[in-house]
């Protein structure tokens, strides 16, 4: 009944679109999805092949391995000012992460508040027995209190937040996060925090993570991942930390599930998470470049608007005076330019008139793609 009732994914959606096209031959640009063109660096791939090589294949407990919960204990402890022992933590995928924490704190018939524009948080709401109620951000995409409060009711069992945001690029203030999380407390709501982006920040910006606002874990449940900072998107490798309470829920969520995750990939985080904050240092480097790159080309494109880029590695730029909707000018770059990007109204009623441009990729297909993004736009005008 659930899944009847939402849609798919649309980032996945385009990214089939592409791989049939490329199927057929074709030369596909794909500015569309959030996966790092290089390949995970050589010394966590191999502390993943020791571990494999020496027996470590076989179960596990589903909170982790006490390694791999030590490593997070540590590393959120030292980088990201939240005080959670190995207890709070537990390792599993973002994208599950983020269902497993709205499962664990629901009720029937309860309601989570998601951002306008925003990540695709709705259907894991809906997939909880939840429903989701948009919240929209301000112009510059900063959270706007006085709709959140106007939004939230008796029936708000959380508030999802994301920092640096895809797809807006927007890095939330210590400022903004205190006012969220006195209200929060004070009406005995969750914050969910995605904190997926937390090493991509630019220009002096630094990330904050709310869980650093309270003592201990009690109502923040902050996600991190190790896809975007260490190039591991297909390992599948991330973890939370939260209240002991909430972990507990969320392991038995995990035992009825996938049971635990492979002990190898464990390993192989447990290395980056000790080790890895020059390759942290040199991703950003490689996304610092390709941002300026993106903002030079998107000042000259004529029709296009830039964002701020603040964090994150996507562009949301707004379309001006093209004529087309987000959905109709993305199906027909695609068709025409052989360009993928995301249509803005994906991410909510309050992207629509905007496109999601990621600079994950290579250099020269962030170049080609501006080029004909610049192209298409001139056919339209």
């Amino acid at each position: 009944m659930f899944l009847s009732s939402i849609e798919g994914s649309p980032s996945l959606e385009v990214v089939n679109l592409v791989l049939q096209k490329r199927s057929k031959g074709e030369k596909v640009i794909s500015l569309a999805i959030g996966d790092p063109a290089s390949n995970t660096p050589a010394e966590i791939v191999e502390a993943a092949f020791s571990a494999m090589k020496s027996g470590q294949v076989h179960y596990v407990p589903s909170y982790g391995t006490p390694e791999v919960r030590h490593a997070i204990s540590k590393k959120v402890h030292r980088r990201n000012g939240i005080t959670a022992e190995p207890e709070e933590t537990i390792f599993l995928t973002t994208k599950l992460a983020v269902y497993a924490s709205l499962f664990a704190i629901s009720e029937l018939s309860y309601e989570a508040l998601v951002p306008d524009p925003g990540y695709f948080y709705s259907e894991p709401v809906v997939l909880s027995g939840g429903t989701p109620v948009r919240y929209r951000l301000k112009e510059d995409f900063s959270l706007d209190m006085a709709e959140i409060k106007k939004r939230a009711t008796s029936k708000t069992k959380a508030i999802l937040v994301n920092s640096p945001s895809n797809p807006t690029g927007r890095v939330m203030g210590k400022g903004e996060l205190e006012e969220l999380y006195a209200f929060c407390v004070e009406r005995g709501i969750y914050i969910i925090s995605d904190d997926a982006y937390e090493d991509l920040v630019y220009d002096g910006v630094s990330h904050v993570a709310v869980g650093s606002l309270e003592p201990k874990p009690d109502k923040v449940i902050s996600i991190f991942s190790l896809s975007k900072s260490y190039a591991m998107t297909g390992w599948r490798a991330g973890y939370l930390t939260a209240s002991e309470k909430v972990i507990y829920l969320i392991n038995k969520f995990l035992e009825n599930t996938v049971t635990c995750f492979p002990p190898f990939i464990q390993k192989a985080s447990e290395y980056a998470l000790d080790n890895g904050d020059r390759i942290i240092e040199a991703q950003k480097k490689e996304y610092s470049q390709k941002r300026r790159l993106l903002l030079e080309k998107m000042d000259r494109i004529p029709g296009l608007e830039a964002n701020e880029i603040q964090g994150a590695f996507y562009a949301f730029p707004k379309l001006q005076s093209s004529g087309l909707s987000s959905t109709e000018f993305s199906k027909r770059l695609l068709q025409e330019e052989n360009v993928a990007v995301l249509p803005g109204i994906a991410f909510g009623e309050a992207g629509e008139g905007r496109i999601r441009i990621s600079f994950s990729g290579g250099t020269g297909e962030l170049e080609s793609g501006l080029d004909k993004i610049a192209s298409f736009l001139s056919k339209l005008s």
